[in-house]
This record gives C-alpha cells, sequence and structure tokens, in this order.
C-alpha cells in the first residue's frame, strides 16, 4: 500500500460532494485520519452511521486543528462564514480548497480569512447529481470528470501541485483557470441550463390549460430532462444565482437575443434557419460524447438500465 497524501483531512460539509469525496478517500487511501463537520446534528449522525470518517464534529473549527487538507463543500453563500470561522486554527502549511460553482465570489469570500500560514486554493470539481445528503455520495463521482482549479497569484507551487494529485487520484483531470474566467464559463455550460431548467419547469406548473397530472403523464423525454436539472438542491443554486449574478446576466442577455432570432425563424417559416441551428448544435451534442463526458447508448442509456433492473431481479 502506497503513502497517503495527506495525514489529516478535514470535510466541512457532507452532502453529495462531502461524502463522495469521504468514501473515495477511504476506498483509495488519501489519508490517513477524515474529519467531517457539518452544523446539522442529525446530518453528522448520518454521516456516523455511514462510517464515512473516523470523528464527527458540529465545529468547524474543532475539525480543522490539525488537518492537513481542508475541503468546504457548503453553498456558495455559506462560504466567509465557514472562513471566518476556521481561520484562526488552521495548522501552518494546512492547504485549504472548497468546491463551489462559483470562484470569484469564494476567492473573495474566503481569502481575506484564511492566514499567510496556510494555503487557499480554489476549486471546483465538475461532478455532481441532483441527489443531496450524505446517502447520496459514491467513490466514483470524479472519475473522469473535470476538476478547476483556480489559484490566485502568489499561490505556493507546492500546495497546488499537492492538491492537483489529490484530485487526480480522486478520478479527475485537473485544469487552472483564472477565476473570472471560470465563472463565464460554467455560467454558459451550467449555471444557465440549470436557471433555464428551473423556469420552464415553473411555465409548465403555472399553465392553467394543462393540469399537473397531464404534465406528468405525457412528459416527454426533453421535458423529463429538464425536470431532472430542476430537481437539484434550491438552495446551492439560490446561492449560485446571487454570486455569479454579472457573469449569469451576461449569458441570460445573449440567451435571450438568440432566442429571439429563433423566435422570428419559428413565425416566418424560416426553414433554412432553424435546419442550420439544428444542424450545428447537434455537432455540439457529438462533441460532448466524442470527449468522454457523455454516452451514446440511445435514450441516455435508459432502456439498458431497465433491463440491467431486470436481468438483476431475475
Amino acid at each position: 500500500m502506497t503513502d497517503p497524501l495527506f495525514e489529516n483531512v478535514t470535510l466541512i460539509g457532507i452532502g453529495l460532494i462531502g461524502s463522495s469525496l469521504a468514501r473515495v478517500i477511504r476506498a483509495k487511501g488519501l489519508a490517513r485520519h477524515v474529519t467531517i463537520a457539518t452544523r446539522s446534528a442529525p446530518t453528522l449522525e448520518a454521516a456516523r452511521a455511514l462510517d464515512l470518517g473516523h470523528a464527527y464534529t458540529l465545529s468547524n473549527a474543532e475539525a480543522v486543528a490539525d488537518a492537513d487538507l481542508v475541503i468546504v463543500s457548503v453553498p456558495v453563500g455559506a462560504s466567509e462564514a465557514v472562513a471566518r470561522e476556521i481561520g484562526p486554527h488552521l495548522k501552518r502549511g494546512a492547504i485549504v480548497t472548497d468546491v463551489g460553482s462559483t470562484k470569484a465570489s469564494v476567492v473573495r469570500q474566503m481569502q481575506p480569512h484564511i492566514p499567510e500560514t496556510a494555503h487557499f486554493i480554489a476549486g471546483h470539481p465538475i461532478a455532481g447529481t441532483e441527489q443531496s445528503g450524505p446517502e447520496s455520495g459514491f467513490a466514483e463521482l470524479f472519475e473522469g470528470r473535470w476538476c478547476i482549479l483556480t489559484p490566485t497569484p502568489g499561490t505556493d507551487a507546492d500546495a497546488i501541485a499537492r492538491l492537483k494529485a489529490f484530485w487526480e487520484a480522486c478520478g479527475s483531470t485537473v485544469e487552472e483557470m483564472d477565476p473570472e474566467h471560470h465563472d463565464l464559463v460554467l455560467a454558459i455550460v451550467s449555471h444557465l441550463p440549470h436557471i433555464i431548467a428551473y423556469n420552464i419547469v415553473g411555465t409548465a406548473d403555472d399553465l392553467e390549460t394543462v393540469t399537473k397530472s397531464e404534465v406528468i403523464k405525457y412528459s416527454a423525454s426533453g421535458f423529463r430532462d429538464f425536470t431532472r436539472l430542476a430537481a437539484s438542491d434550491p438552495v446551492m443554486w439560490r446561492d449560485v444565482c446571487l454570486h455569479n449574478r454579472d457573469a449569469i446576466l451576461e449569458m441570460l442577455a445573449r440567451f435571450s437575443e438568440d432566442l429571439a432570432s429563433l423566435q422570428r425563424a419559428v413565425r416566418w417559416g424560416d426553414g433554412d434557419k432553424l435546419f442550420d441551428l439544428f444542424t450545428r448544435t447537434r455537432g455540439i451534442r457529438r462533441s460532448i460524447v466524442e470527449a468522454g463526458q457523455d454516452t451514446d447508448v440511445p435514450n441516455f442509456g435508459r432502456n439498458v438500465l431497465k433491463q440491467d433492473a431486470k436481468a438483476g431481479s431475475s
């Protein structure tokens, strides 16, 4: 067995990401000791029942006292409060990172409270599901996914290298990026799709001419897949919208302009324009599959999963 990358790792927040980290750390021996901290006593007990760590506490300050690596997995709006709590208790050389979907805001919130004797490196593993809570995690969550680190100028190179090695050991491909550029990229590939999904599902729910039972009964794959996005943690997505406001508003403006153009094409029966758009966007889908970021199994693999389930129950 190889030596672990870190002696002591502290996980603050034990939802989908935190619990998945706990599982992969144990499965791959990435740390000798894992401390889990969360503000919710029932959640902490759930983590204990799942045997996700070695020590459990409701105190963030207590949790980080001997940590070599601290990973903060909380809604981005809570980042500053956590940094304020843990800053005075971090030991010399500790690495502090996060997993939030916005980075410029997190850097502004957390960095002022991390002492110069420790290393703060904001991060974002681009992995997740619509599920939340410690029960939803699994060790393979980060396999084949990207993890973006957004270190600020002057960050210790060795600390960056150690954190990069950790995420690579979790199965991710790591890339470094400027925090503001990260937020612009994620606004279009993640934040905007979720906002649109929430809005479309909300529109369907508000329609007076279509009953809720009809929406559910006749859901085609398009609407059904929108509901998966719209089922994501509302606290997390509220904070994403508030803390990546400028980039999201810019992408919403671009989307609104393109939607108006599409509306005109439909209104005036411009079949060539519609065909060109649909052909171009179909190419994007193929590129995503070729990049290994999704599967080309028909129907997103649903039929295969059903067959596997039947085989498993027979």
